[in-house]
């Protein structure tokens, strides 16, 4: 078994206490400890995450890469590759608050429009019983048998403060439109569970197509990653569909998404609520004023429902 050095071991624990990093970070984090520019020094960075790796797989973790699917921007993060029951041991989340995460991001793989996200409505309307049905298929006739009461009882206010700590710990991230999208840390742990789940993937760099444009032809099923389209048409000026051979338009996005990490230093802070949602304005205002006060008054609506090309299920 190799030794690792203290350079090493800086590297790993910048990962564990951070979170994920963008390339830029890591890259320089790289080069603080070991004098070596990435850029031109590739070899040797290679073999420095080669090392940790093997190192890391002792211990069932890995340290890997991806591009957020958002803004294609290159992280770099630690992740376990073990999913079992003791493993969930080591979780800071509870029950209600795992099976609650859960729910948002089926709803957001299950989205066969690829927008790659939930409303903030819908994540605050999400009913944790439906994750018990789901896995055990059969309820009472009171509709109550089975559920535990930490899932009948977990409020609105729980659930504000749990997304709020899953965007903090980059689990969930909130998208330039203030819905909920899927955080690199979920793109880095869940690469397999999408998979698994039926997800279709990026035709071009064969990643999960969470956030992807959808061929023109609507028969047909192919994704591409905005970030892939771009760079495709940055070098053929026009492309085909792999997939049915019609011809694709390119628009680059109007704006770029929003970096909240760059502008925050605190997880975002719910504003109280009703216990109904509060609606889209009153979330998109609370962002805005957050750094300067909570805002203590709240609108609320109804439930409301997303609006996709057809709907689909998780198996």
């Amino acid at each position: 078994m190799a030794v690792l050095s203290w350079k090493h071991h800086t590297l790993i624990q910048s990962l564990l206490e951070r979170g994920p990093l963008t390339e830029q970070e890591f890259h320089s984090i790289f080069a603080a400890i070991t004098d070596l520019n990435p850029g031109t020094h590739q070899g040797k960075f290679n073999d420095y995450l080669l090392k940790i790796n093997r190192e890391l797989s002792y211990v069932q973790l890995d340290l890997r890469a991806c591009r957020d699917p958002y803004d294609g921007r290159i992280y770099y993060g630690v992740v376990n590759n073990v999913s079992d029951e003791q493993s969930k041991l080591g979780t800071k989340y509870s029950v209600p608050q795992v099976a609650f995460f859960k729910a948002i991001v089926e709803a957001i793989a299950q989205d066969v429009t690829a927008e790659g996200c939930i409303s903030n409505l819908d994540v605050l309307n999400i009913k944790l019983e439906n994750q018990v049905l789901n896995s055990s298929g059969s309820q009472s006739q009171d509709g109550s048998h089975g559920i535990p009461a930490a899932f009948r009882n977990f409020t609105m206010s729980q659930k504000e403060k749990t997304l709020d700590q899953l965007v903090k710990d980059k689990w969930l991230c909130y998208t330039e439109d203030d819905n909920i999208g899927v955080g690199v840390r979920s793109v880095l742990d869940l690469r397999g569970w999408f998979n698994n789940a039926g997800v279709p993937s990026c035709e071009v760099c064969n990643e999960a197509g969470l956030k992807a444009k959808l061929c023109p032809n609507e028969g047909c099923t192919v994704r591409i990653h905005q970030y892939c389209l771009k760079k495709i048409f940055s070098q053929k000026g026009a492309i085909v569909c792999p997939g049915c051979d019609t011809q694709w338009q390119y628009q680059p996005p109007k704006a770029e998404p929003v970096e909240l990490e760059d502008e925050e230093t605190e997880p975002m802070q719910s504003q109280p609520s009703s216990r109904l949602a509060p609606s889209q304005s009153s979330l998109r205002s609370k962002r805005k004023r957050q750094r300067l006060s909570r805002n203590d008054d709240a609108n609320t609506v109804g439930d409301t429902k997303r609006v996709t090309r057809s709907s689909a299920h998780l198996r």
